[in-house]
């Protein structure tokens, strides 16, 4: 047995309703009040009748009376208003400060044991989403309502990180954007160098260089590290130097080559490309952030990231190893990935923090517009007949395989709860 379960079984009143104390009073359950996920009580204002007494309060849980004792609650004030101790094991009586005995509910032999066993099941099975076998079950209510409450999760765990580097940034809406974008634009494999590089070469600096390029490309493909060998092509040699002269000028460290990552990536994702691609988009928007805010339409968005690389790539990936000529265009593929990580979740938070609900329902329309994803956990979910039809859903049982199945969170996730609930009925049939 395990509190968590305990919490459940309290939470969605899953015992029988001939309750008494471990004293012999009635216990009759009116509210099993709010759970409370910080310190203190596991739940708050709950209303209890005990014997002919009628209380409201907080209600602790667990597995055994003695943990009381054990996680120190006699000599905490937050505990002094607890009107009932739920657990399910009655190993030893409990006095509060008054001396008076505690009211204790043991629930041992009072709620449906099959219930364990099932949610055990799904604690150890060895299946990557732990409910695959039950999951047909579900009805289309409950997966769609549960995943339109994913999705806010996660727009608001995913703002609330943008917003603390913007808190670091002093509130630079502009610097904030550059680093996070930046770092997406890495993607999955190079993500850490490009945010390494976004950090070590301020925005400033490139800004006052947005009218040439070159300058920009050799800031950051110098800044990267890659341009610290002889060359045989005119174009490094003459980003080299250009990169040289701007080093001295403005103090910069380049960081180390071997950061950046080729191996078994396609050559249009290499990091050479990808940084000649982001300093045409520096080139093509004065402010960045400024000029996302005011696109009206995902089309609008789509042509903010419509940019190339130089035309010296238009017949290279690497430096000095000729290709087959075609330029290298930022694909949609990888503009609707940017959408998704960057774009949606500035406009997310700017509508948040601006108090401006159009936003925050602009960002939302955006997943709406785009196809979903196409990756692993996608496909998993697609075989449990559970089939994104568009951004928003695929960013929903994302987060529901990352934070919910991943950590073996059935307790909390609607989909689990629902099937442990319908467990319990089978077994009353």
């Amino acid at each position: 047995m395990n509190e968590d379960f305990l919490l459940y079984i309290w939470r969605y009143q899953l015992y029988d309703t001939d309750l008494q104390t471990t004293q012999g009073e009635e216990i009759v359950v009116k509210n099993p009040g709010i759970r409370n996920r910080d310190s203190g009580p596991d739940f708050s204002g709950g209303v209890v009748r005990i014997g002919d007494t009628l209380w409201a309060g907080n209600i602790e849980i667990h597995v055994r009376s003695s943990d009381w004792l054990a996680h120190g609650h006699q000599n905490n004030e937050a505990y002094r208003n607890v009107i009932l101790h739920v657990v399910y094991q009655h190993d030893r009586d409990i006095t509060d400060k008054n001396g008076l005995s505690l009211p204790t509910l043991e629930l041992a032999g009072k709620f449906d044991e099959h219930l364990f066993e099932k949610y055990q099941y799904f604690l150890h099975n060895k299946n990557r989403i732990p409910c695959s076998e039950d999951i047909h079950l579900i009805d289309p209510i409950t997966k769609t309502s549960w995943l339109e409450r994913l999705l806010a999760e996660r727009l608001e765990r995913k703002a609330k990180a943008v917003e603390e580097i913007l808190t670091r940034n002093k509130n630079d809406w502009e610097t904030t954007f550059y680093q996070v974008l930046a770092g997406n634009f890495g993607f999955k494999v190079n993500n850490q160098p490009f945010a390494m590089l976004a950090a070590g070469l301020p925005l400033q600096i490139l800004l006052k260089h947005r009218d040439s390029n070159f300058q920009i490309e050799a800031l950051l493909t110098g800044q990267a590290g890659l341009l610290g060998k002889t060359f045989a092509d005119d174009y490094p040699v003459r980003l080299k130097k250009e990169y040289d002269f701007l080093k001295k000028k403005y103090g910069l460290v380049p960081m180390e080559p071997h950061l950046w990552k080729f191996m078994r990536l396609r050559p249009v994702n290499f990091p050479t490309i990808r940084l000649s691609q982001f300093a045409a988009l520096i080139t093509l928007h004065e402010n960045l952030f400024a000029s996302l805010v005011h696109c009206q339409s995902i089309g609008d968005v789509i042509d903010f990231f419509n940019i190339k690389a130089s035309s010296y790539w238009d017949n290279h990936f690497t430096f000095d190893n000729p290709s087959p000529g075609s330029p290298k265009k930022l694909g949609i593929s990888a503009i609707r990935i940017l959408i998704i990580n960057t774009v949606v979740q500035f406009l997310y938070l700017y509508g948040i923090l601006r108090g401006k609900q159009s936003y925050r329902d602009r960002a939302i329309g955006f997943l709406l517009e785009l196809p979903a994803e196409k990756n692993a956990i996608i496909r998993e979910w697609e075989k449990l007949s559970f089939k994104a039809e568009n951004a928003l859903e695929s960013q929903a049982l994302l987060e529901l395989k990352s934070r919910y199945c991943n950590l073996k969170r059935c307790l909390d996730c609607a989909i689990g709860v629902h099937l442990l609930k319908k467990q319990s009925s089978n077994q009353h049939i």
